[in-house]
C-alpha cells in the first residue's frame, strides 16, 4: 500500500524533549519504519520548522518525511498551528493528486482537519489517531487549557467525517462514544515500544533505593506528587529525567517549581534533576531504578510505563487513561489515584520492602510488553485496519 501519515507538528526527525516533541514523534516514526519494513510505501507529512532542510528526506528505515512549507519556517507551539491547516490541506491535496496514495492516517486532531479536507477532494479514505482528546484536556486543565476554542467542535466533526478511528486505549473509545463515534468505527491499537532497545540489563548495585520519573516536565505529569511522596519514604532517592538540557535546568520554570516542592517537602537533597536525556540512555536509567513512578493527572496513553515494563521494571502508575490498559495491578505494578502522594508512597514502600515481588512484576512486565506492545505487533494491527478501510472504500467506489 501507499500510505500517507500526516503529523502536522510531530516530525519523527525532530529532536525529542521540547515542549511539543515527545511520544507522538516516536510513535509516528516507529510506525512508519515498521510499515516500510513490511513492504509499504510510506511518507510522513509534517510542517517545516527551519529553512535549508530538504523538502523530502528518505530515512535509513525506508520511509520518507516530507516537510510541508506552510507557516513560518520555525518552531511554533502546536496550539497556534490551526491557522495554517487550510494551507496544509491545499499542499496535501496537490501532492496526493500528483502522487496518489491508498490511505491517509492522520495523527492528532489538527492533522485530521487538514487530511479530511484534502482527502475529500481526491477521494481518499482517512484513518484518525487523536493521541489526546480536547474533551479530556479541557476537563482536567480547565482555564489552563491552551487549546484553540474550536478544538472540541472540530474533534466531534472528525468523528463524523473520518472513515475509522484508531484509539490507543479503551478509555479513549469511551470518550469517543460520548462524542458521537459509534463503537464499530473505532479499533484499539496501542502505542508500541522497541523491545530490543528497551530490555532488562545488568547494572551495578546502588547504595540507595532509587525511583525514576521520566518524561516531559509539565505539571499534569504529576512529578510534584512523586516528590511529595518522597517525604514519606526515608532513605529513598528520586531521579527526574526530562525537560531542558542540564545546563538549562536553572532557568526552566517547571524545574524551579518542582525544586520548590522538594524544599517544602524537606527532600531537596534526595531529588536529582537530570535534564533531558537521549533516548538511547533511557533504558539504562530505567534499569538502574528499583521501580519507575509514572503518576500523571491524566494520560492519553503513556509510553513510559510500557518502556519500563519492557526493561523489566515494576511500575507505580496513576489509574488514568492508557495506564488502565497497560499496567496490571498485582501483576506488573500498582495503580494509584492521581494527585495522592500518600497513596503513591504506600505503594512504593510495599514494593521496596518486597524484592521478590519486584522481580516477579518485572518479569511479568517484560512478557506483557513483548506480547502486546512490540512495534511489529502494533504495525500488523494497524495494517489490518488499513486493509479493511481500503477494501471498503474500493467497494464503495465500484458500487452501481
Amino acid at each position: 500500500m501507499r500510505i500517507a501519515l500526516v503529523s502536522e507538528h510531530a516530525n519523527p526527525l525532530a529532536v525529542l524533549g521540547g515542549a511539543d516533541a515527545g511520544g507522538q514523534n516516536v510513535h509516528v516514526g516507529a510506525l512508519a519504519a515498521e510499515l516500510a519494513a513490511r513492504g509499504h510505501d510510506v511518507t510522513v507529512y509534517s510542517r517545516w520548522t527551519a529553512t535549508g532542510v530538504p523538502v523530502r528526506v528518505v530515512t535509513d528505515e525506508g520511509y520518507a518525511v516530507e516537510h510541508v512549507p506552510v507557516g513560518p519556517p520555525e518552531e511554533v507551539p502546536k496550539d497556534d498551528l490551526l491557522q495554517y491547516m487550510p494551507a496544509f490541506a491545499r499542499y496535501l491535496e496537490m501532492r496526493w493528486s500528483e502522487r496518489p496514495v491508498d490511505i491517509v492516517h492522520a495523527h492528532f486532531w489538527m492533522s485530521g482537519v487538514a487530511s479530511t479536507r484534502a482527502a475529500r477532494r481526491v477521494d481518499l479514505p482517512v484513518v484518525q489517531t487523536f493521541h489526546a482528546l480536547g474533551t479530556v484536556k479541557r476537563r482536567q486543565q480547565g482555564d489552563h487549557d491552551t487549546s484553540p476554542p474550536e478544538r472540541l467542535g472540530l474533534e466531534r466533526g472528525l468523528c463524523r467525517r473520518v472513515d475509522h478511528v484508531i484509539a490507543t486505549c479503551t478509555d479513549e473509545v469511551e470518550e469517543l462514544a460520548a462524542m458521537g463515534l459509534p463503537a464499530r468505527r473505532a479499533t484499539v491499537v496501542p502505542c508500541g515500544v522497541d523491545t530490543d532497545l528497551f530490555r532488562p540489563q545488568e547494572v551495578p548495585p546502588k547504595p540507595h533505593r532509587t525511583l525514576l520519573s521520566i518524561g516531559r516536565l509539565v505539571e499534569r505529569k504529576g512529578v510534584g506528587n512523586a516528590i511529595e511522596a518522597l517525604a514519606m519514604l526515608p532513605g529513598v532517592e528520586l531521579r527526574v529525567a526530562g525537560g531542558p538540557a542540564p545546563s538549562g535546568l536553572h532557568d526552566d520554570p517547571e524545574v524551579r517549581r518542582l525544586r520548590e516542592v522538594a524544599t517544602r517537602s524537606g527532600v531537596s537533597e534526595r531529588v536529582h534533576f537530570l535534564g533531558g536525556v537521549g533516548r538511547e540512555r533511557v533504558p539504562e536509567l530505567m534499569n538502574e531504578a528499583d521501580l519507575v513512578v509514572a503518576v500523571p493527572w491524566y494520560e492519553p496513553f503513556g509510553i513510559v510505563p510500557v518502556e519500563a515494563m519492557a526493561c523489566g521494571r515494576p511500575v507505580v502508575g496513576s489509574a488514568v487513561g492508557g495506564l488502565l490498559d497497560t499496567v496490571l495491578p498485582g501483576v506488573t505494578g500498582e495503580l494509584v489515584p492521581p494527585r495522592r502522594p500518600d497513596v503513591i508512597a504506600l505503594a512504593v514502600r510495599r514494593l521496596l520492602e518486597d524484592p521478590a515481588r519486584r522481580v516477579a512484576y518485572g518479569q511479568a512486565g517484560r512478557d506483557r510488553a513483548v506480547a502486546l506492545y512490540r512495534w511489529s505487533r502494533v504495525a500488523e494491527a494497524t495494517e489490518e485496519v488499513y486493509e479493511r478501510i481500503v477494501a471498503a472504500a474500493t467497494r464503495k467506489a465500484v458500487a452501481p
